[in-house]
């Protein structure tokens, strides 16, 4: 049977009724795809791959199929004309060769009466088209003996005795075969590709993923107490050489902060031992000694003693919750000139005098009572280092706020100016635990400075010391 159904929308049809019904590439992926990253991704590259070759695939078989038939048609078609020029000049022999390819011709009149004939149909009746369900025709040529694919090209030609129809049939059995060829070896060829792309994107992706493990592997190695191991950096210059960068940072500041918390603890264990042993001394004197003096004297160093002792616990009291909360409370807008002055003012009598010059209008945005604590700290320590003033002076510069806290004293040498902001840091007998303060009070403020966004530090002076305050002005 003829099936020009076979044709280029026929075929076309059919290519996009099997893509209906393949399953989606995501739906896929989604039930097969295991949790390996190295899995997915060959999984993901090998269905990328054979989609794209699919419908490259689709394609090309079209236009091969298309060219094809379209070359069959021709020659029915010229082979048609051939014969429609015969019988319109009366030549018309009762048998026609074949030419052009074509398997079979028929010429038929107006009554349907065979008028000529290819050798192959000599004596047959006429071929009767019968219409489709889809509009086409389509002839019962099973008188050839051959079941292939046909293209019948029909054309009406005029003649001295009257119009004639003249059918020509061109067999597809070429197309088809070329056609069954080409889809095994694009088959083949796919399916080589795809596991080419499989087994190098497994290979790839394995080779790529393992720093990774490396790296991982010795991150679950290590231990609060191993802080001092690193992961593994490769050479390249990648992602994975970034990240491995990244987690060995990331390590030196959790080492650099347990340091920190160690020496900490064994600094405050340290400066609490001293005044508990004195104030237990001092207890056991006066317990025991029988002038009420004495026992008296004992006393008032004890309570000198706890005093501290408070003052200490209060200070590293403020110095966890500065570590542990990272921020600073409640915040508004505070002239800095006004907070100086308020702070001197609360400070009462000092045992030197305290100048203030501050500028007008210098506003910033932070929590009062820690700013405040700020410069009590800094007008203290300039306090106990200062011969015979203190001065602070409050400015505005380039959208910054600056508080700078001098005095006259013996100064702060350029190598000490970063450690004078450690923790229990004392640079000389003016820092010593009876004359001095408990050592936390410029870490503390350095680190009130820090969450307001600003900095705290020493600079030149010509005379004593002059420590720094640098922090935003507010929004206008």
């Amino acid at each position: 049977m003829a099936d020009p159904r076979t044709g280029l929308r026929a075929a076309g049809r059919r290519r996009l009724e099997q893509i209906r019904r393949r399953p989606r590439v995501a739906a896929v992926l989604n039930r097969l795809a295991p949790g390996s990253v190295r899995t997915r991704t060959t999984l993901a590259a090998c269905v990328s791959v054979a989609l794209v070759l699919l419908l490259a695939s689709a394609a090309v078989l079209l236009l091969l199929r298309v060219n094809l038939e379209r070359t069959v048609q021709a020659g029915g078609r010229e082979q048609a004309r051939a014969v429609a020029r015969l019988a319109a000049d009366g030549h018309l022999p009762a048998e026609l060769p074949l030419d052009h390819g074509t398997d079979f011709l028929q010429v038929t009149d107006q009554a349907g009466q065979v008028v000529a004939a290819s050798q192959n149909l000599a004596g047959r009746p006429a071929l009767t088209p019968a219409e489709t369900d889809d509009g086409h025709q389509t002839f019962d040529l099973s008188a050839l003996g051959d079941e292939h694919h046909q293209r019948v090209t029909t054309l009406t030609a005029d003649t001295p005795t009257g119009p004639v129809t003249i059918r020509v049939g061109a067999s597809l059995h070429t197309a088809d075969t070329a056609e069954d060829l080409t889809t095994a070896a694009l088959a083949a060829l796919s399916a080589l590709l795809v596991a080419t792309v499989g087994v190098l994107t497994w290979r790839a992706t394995g080779r790529s993923l393992r720093p990774v493990e490396a790296i991982r592997a010795e991150v679950a190695a290590i231990g609060d107490r191993d802080l001092d191991r690193r992961v593994p950096e490769p050479g390249s210059d990648d992602e994975i050489a970034r990240l491995a960068h990244t987690m060995n940072a990331m390590l030196d500041r959790l080492e650099a902060a347990g340091t920190r918390q160690r020496r900490f603890i064994a600094d405050a264990s340290h400066e609490l031992r001293s005044p508990l042993a004195v104030l237990r001394t001092q207890l056991e004197v006066a317990h025991s000694h029988p002038d009420p003096d004495v026992r008296a004297a004992m006393v008032d160093g004890a309570l000198q003693d706890t005093e501290r002792l408070q003052s200490l616990a209060a200070d590293l009291l403020l110095l966890a919750r500065l570590d542990a909360t990272g921020h600073d409370g409640p915040r508004e807008d505070i002239d800095l000139a006004e907070l100086v002055r308020t702070t001197v003012t609360a400070r009462g009598p000092s045992p030197h005098p305290v100048a203030v010059h501050g500028a007008a209008a210098v506003t910033v945005t932070g929590n009062r009572l820690w700013l405040g604590r700020l410069l009590t700290n800094l007008i203290d320590n300039a306090q106990r280092h200062t011969r015979t003033a203190v001065t602070v002076r409050v400015s505005a510069d380039g959208g910054r706020a600056l508080v700078e806290v001098s005095d006259d004293g013996p100064g702060i040498a350029p190598a000490d100016r970063d450690s004078v902001f450690e923790r229990f840091t004392r640079l000389d007998d003016a820092r010593s635990r009876d004359d001095g303060g408990t050592g936390l009070g410029l870490s503390i403020a350095r680190d009130i400075a820090a969450l307001h966004g600003g900095t705290l530090t020493v600079t030149d002076s010509a005379e004593g010391a002059t420590f720094r305050l640098d922090v935003p002005l507010a929004a206008p």
